[in-house]
């Protein structure tokens, strides 16, 4: 096939697509944005450990460094049940709208690799912004590997985030189970 943007929440995440979507397309760019990450401090970790990623494999990345914490949070705000779905339509829709504008066959996201992710929602919303854009969304259940990436990932000394990335995600990784 032919050209494929894939966004990438995290370094960790894009490794074990990477060796999928290598196998399957002709070109491979890889596409950071995630507002919703937070503390700043958390958000710069996990780009710097991209950046080394982008080094290590000679990759080619797309970088939107847009972060604005305060609309991320307001778009939320007394929504948090449906945070996620949120979350991931603002990271998809601007995928795809770079895959459109960069005349990518398809685009995709890392968001399917983790199973820690709500998957049917991921792909129903990025299903829902390929039309809404009119660019192909590539779907593929990356988390058959999982323990690859993993592997890979601690092989590479990246850096292992211990959330997804919000700050509810961050309250719930410390906040005790009842």
């Amino acid at each position: 096939m032919g050209k494929i943007l894939i966004h990438a929440c995290c370094a960790n995440c894009v490794l074990y697509p990477l060796k999928v979507l290598k196998e399957k397309f002709v070109e491979v760019f890889v596409f950071w944005y995630n507002p919703n990450i937070h503390p700043y401090q958390e958000y710069l970790r996990r780009l710097e450990a991209m950046r080394h990623l982008e080094k290590a494999k000679g990759l080619r990345v797309i970088y939107n460094l847009h972060y604005d914490v305060t609309q991320w949070l307001r778009n939320v705000a007394f929504r948090e049940d449906f945070r996620c779905r949120y979350c991931y339509w603002d990271r998809l829709r601007i995928a795809a709208a770079v895959a459109k504008r960069g005349n990518f066959d398809y685009f995709t996201t890392t968001l399917l690799y983790s199973k820690h992710q709500k998957h049917e929602l991921i792909a129903e919303v990025a299903e829902s912004v390929a039309q809404e854009k009119g660019v192909k969304f590539f779907y593929y259940d990356f988390r058959e590997g999982w323990k690859d990436g993993i592997e890979e990932s601690l092989d590479l000394g990246l850096y292992r985030q211990q959330y997804c990335g919000c700050i509810y995600s961050e309250q719930e990784r410390f906040k005790p189970k009842k």
